[in-house]
């Protein structure tokens, strides 16, 4: 599959890789993948996320990413479910970080231990790299490109699609920037 990416997608893979690495983590997760876009400066998704004004809110997309990993990988809609059966997520994750530490409910920060090399692709990162080759076979490309895993990041229920949508990048607002009103949800014909 990887002999279909094109260089963006491959430096945004590279990159997500090495922010793995750089934080210790044992597995490169689908929020590595999105931090992976926000670093590649040229291409379809940096304008995507240029046009949607996220480019200048990776600080703010960040924090969310840390609180979501703060609140075990719950999404503001969890938080929001539980609290409507009158669960308070905030406190919950208060006192559990009181007793064992900040960050105890993410298991993602575990360093890698007696494994050396490259960290391996979570099960999350893997589906959104399989969703972004459905992506472009389905827009009719005979490419991988960071425009499809950023459209994959959209389109795969979870914590950074949750982020991305409260940003305001949902699949309909990429797929609007990358291709205009007309080519949303349109396929093209291979060529």
């Amino acid at each position: 599959m990887f002999e279909r990416f094109t260089k963006g997608a491959r430096a945004t893979v590279t990159g997500a890789v090495t922010l793995a690495e750089r934080a210790g983590a044992d597995r490169v997760t689908e929020e590595h993948l999105l931090l992976g876009l926000f670093d590649t400066a040229e291409g379809r998704a940096s304008f995507a996320l240029g046009s949607l004004g996220l480019a200048d809110h990776r600080p703010a997309v960040e924090a969310a990413l840390f609180e979501a990993r703060r609140r075990g990988g719950m999404s503001r809609a969890d938080a929001d479910a539980l609290a409507d059966i009158g669960i308070d997520l905030t406190a919950v994750v208060s006192r559990i970080e009181e007793a064992h530490g900040e960050g105890a409910l993410w298991d993602g920060r575990r360093p890698r231990r007696g494994r050396t090399g490259a960290p391996r692709f979570g099960r999350p990162a893997k589906k959104i790299l399989e969703r972004s080759l459905r992506i472009a076979l389905g827009r009719g490309d005979r490419f991988i490109g960071e425009e499809h895993l950023l459209l994959a990041l959209t389109a795969t229920p979870g914590v950074v699609a949750d982020v991305l949508a409260e940003h305001g990048a949902t699949y309909a607002t990429v797929e609007r920037a990358l291709y205009g009103e007309g080519g949303a949800g349109r396929q093209r014909k291979a060529g």
